[in-house]
C-alpha cells in the first residue's frame, strides 16, 4: 500500500509544480515538450517516457523491481488525475505557494515509496546505473541526466522557470529529510 500511495502523491506534487505555472521539475519539462508535440497529456507522457528510460537500463544491467514498473503506470496517472481536479492559482502568492507544496508532496511521496525498497523509479535507476558504471559521483550522472532533459524538453516547449530552480534547490534536501522520518515509522504497510 505504501508503494501505490507514495507513487500516486509524486504524481499529484507533480500536477501541483505544472498547475503553478512556474516552470516544472527537469523530467516534467521533458514530458511536457514531448507530450505538445505529440499531442498527448504531460501524464501520458510520463508514463512512456518511464517505460523509454527502462530500455536504456539493459545495457546498465540495472534490474527493476515492482516499484519500477508501478512508477510507470501510477506516477503520470496521478499527474493527470491530479491536474484536471486541480483550480488555476489566481495570483502569484498563490502560484508559489501551490509550487512549493508540490514539492513538498513530491519529497513527501519518494519518501514513502522509496523506504519500501521495491526498486528505484525508471528515471533514478538510470542516474543510480550511470554513475556506477561510469564511475561518476551519483550527483554527477543526476546532474548531467537532469540538464540533459531539462534542455531538450525546454527546447520543445516545456515550462522551465522559476518552478524548476525551486525544485531543484529543494527536492534533494526534502526527499532526505522525508526518508529519515518515514523509516523511523514502525509498522508500516509495504
Amino acid at each position: 500500500m505504501c508503494l501505490v500511495t507514495g507513487q500516486w502523491l509524486f504524481g499529484t506534487g507533480e500536477a501541483m509544480i505544472v498547475a503553478a505555472q512556474l516552470g516544472n521539475s527537469p523530467w516534467t519539462v521533458f514530458a511536457q515538450g514531448t507530450a505538445m508535440r505529440a499531442g498527448l497529456s504531460i501524464g501520458l507522457m510520463t508514463n512512456l517516457i518511464g517505460a523509454l528510460v527502462l530500455l536504456l537500463w539493459v545495457p546498465l544491467r540495472q534490474r527493476p523491481g515492482l516499484g519500477t514498473v508501478a512508477n510507470v503506470l501510477l506516477v503520470g496517472t496521478a499527474l493527470d488525475v491530479t491536474a484536471h481536479w486541480l483550480p488555476a492559482p489566481s495570483g502569484l502568492p498563490e502560484r508559489i505557494a501551490l509550487c512549493l507544496g508540490g514539492i513538498l508532496v513530491v519529497a513527501l511521496g519518494s519518501g514513502i515509496y522509496l523506504t519500501t525498497g521495491l526498486g528505484p523509479g525508471p528515471r533514478d535507476g538510470l542516474m543510480t546505473g550511470i554513475a556506477r558504471v561510469s564511475g561518476w559521483p551519483l550527483a554527477a550522472a543526476r546532474v548531467a541526466v537532469e540538464a540533459t532533459v531539462l534542455i531538450a524538453g525546454w527546447l520543445l516547449g516545456g515550462a522551465a522557470g522559476l518552478g524548476t530552480l525551486l525544485f531543484a534547490v529543494f527536492i534533494g534536501p526534502c526527499v532526505q529529510i522525508a526518508v529519515r522520518l518515514i523509516g523511523r515509522m514502525p509498522d508500516r504497510d509495504l
